[in-house]
C-alpha cells in the first residue's frame, strides 16, 4: 500500500487552469489537476468511486496547520488529527465498497484558499479538515454529515485589554484568508465602523505567528483552532480565548457535487463511527489528552452542540439548535 504526500500546485498552474475559485476569500488560487487526476467534468460523469477504482488510488486532502483536526507534526509525510482519523475511516469504507483492500492512498496538501478548487477539478477526491459547511459553498461542492461544531472567537494576550469584539476598535486583527471568519469580520468592521486594521494570513499557523510577533492584537478564528494555536505557543498561559461567539458553524467532509453514491459511502462511514461510540475515543485522543508536537492537552470538552450533532447527524449548513456553550 502506497502513501504519498503531495505539495500544493504552483500559482502559475492555478492561474493557467482558470477555474472558478472558492468563496469567502480575498484572493483566489485556482488549481489544475495533479498527474493522473481527472477533470471535474470527467469526475462528474464517471463518479468519484469509479474514478478511484479506475486509477487504483484515492487522493485525500489534508491541512498542515489546522491543529488538532488535520496537521503535520513530527513526520512531514504523515498528516494527523481528529478530522484525519475520521478521514481514514472513510478511506477504509471506500476500500470495502470497492473491494480494494490494497487501494493506494495519496495525500494532497490543501489550504483555505485552494481546497474548493482542488476538490472541484478532481485533484482531491475528498477532504476532512476544518471546512465550514455553509450555503454559499454548497453551491460549489457537497458536504458530508457534520463531525464538529465551533464558535468564532478571539485569541489575544491575557493583558491586551481585549475581552470582546467591540474592543477591537482601532486595533489590528489577523484572520486566515479564505475563511468564513475573514468574511464575517470585514463585514462587521464596515457595519460597526470599528476602524480595525484587518490582515489576512495564509494559514492558521501564520496567523498565530503574526499575533505572537506583535503584528496583530488579536486573532479571530474558530474557537477550537484558536485552542490549538494556543497549545503550541512558547508560553500558552500568556494567551486567552475571549469574546462572545459571533457564529456557530459546522465542519464537514467536502467532496464534489452531484455524486450521491460517493456521498452515501462517506456519510455511512461517519455514521458508523458515531453509532458505535468510537467517536468518543477519537475525540478524547485529540481534545482531552496531550497531542503532538508539544504534547499539550487542549482540555476542550465536547460541547452539547457536538453531542447533539453526533446523536442526530445531518448535512445542513446550520446548527439544528442553538445550545448554550
Amino acid at each position: 500500500m502506497a502513501y504519498a504526500l503531495t505539495k500544493p500546485l504552483t500559482l502559475a498552474a492555478f492561474l493557467a487552469f482558470g477555474l472558478a475559485g472558492c468563496n469567502n476569500q480575498t484572493a483566489t488560487d485556482d488549481a489544475a489537476p495533479a498527474d493522473g487526476a481527472t477533470t471535474e467534468a470527467a469526475a462528474s460523469t464517471n463518479g468519484t468511486l469509479q474514478k478511484i477504482k479506475d486509477s487504483g488510488t484515492i487522493v485525500v486532502g489534508y491541512r498542515d496547520s489546522s491543529i488538532p483536526f488535520s496537521y503535520i507534526a513530527d513526520d512531514p509525510n504523515q498528516p494527523m488529527g481528529y478530522a484525519h482519523d475520521l478521514e481514514m475511516k472513510v478511506v477504509e469504507a471506500i476500500k470495502q465498497e470497492l473491494n480494494m483492500p490494497d487501494l493506494d492512498v495519496r495525500y494532497n496538501l490543501i489550504t483555505s484558499q485552494t481546497r474548493i478548487p482542488l476538490v472541484q477539478n478532481g485533484t482531491v477526491d475528498f477532504e476532512c479538515g476544518s471546512t465550514t459547511n455553509n450555503e454559499e459553498r454548497q453551491k460549489q461542492v457537497a458536504f458530508s454529515n457534520g463531525f464538529f461544531e465551533i464558535g468564532t472567537r478571539l485569541l489575544t494576550k491575557a493583558d491586551s485589554g481585549i475581552n470582546d469584539f467591540e474592543d477591537l476598535k482601532g486595533k489590528t486583527l489577523v484572520t486566515t484568508a479564505g475563511t468564513t471568519s475573514e468574511r464575517y469580520i470585514r463585514q462587521y468592521n464596515d457595519e460597526k465602523q470599528m476602524d480595525t486594521n484587518i490582515i489576512s494570513a495564509k494559514d492558521h499557523g501564520e496567523g498565530f505567528l503574526m499575533l505572537e510577533n506583535g503584528r496583530a492584537d488579536a486573532f479571530m478564528m474558530d474557537d477550537v483552532l484558536l485552542a490549538g494555536e494556543k497549545a503550541k505557543a512558547k508560553n500558552p498561559e500568556e494567551w486567552v480565548i475571549v469574546g462572545e461567539p459571533q457564529s456557530f458553524e459546522i465542519y464537514g467532509c467536502m467532496m464534489r457535487k452531484d455524486d450521491p453514491e460517493f456521498k452515501a459511502v462517506v456519510d455511512e462511514a461517519l455514521a458508523n463511527v458515531f453509532k458505535s461510540g468510537e467517536i468518543n475515543a477519537i475525540y478524547d485522543k485529540w481534545f482531552l489528552n496531550p497531542i503532538p508536537p508539544k504534547n499539550v492537552n487542549l482540555n476542550f470538552e465536547m460541547s452539547d452542540n457536538l453531542k447533539a450533532l453526533i446523536a442526530n447527524p445531518h448535512d445542513s449548513a446550520q446548527p439544528k439548535a442553538a445550545v448554550a456553550q
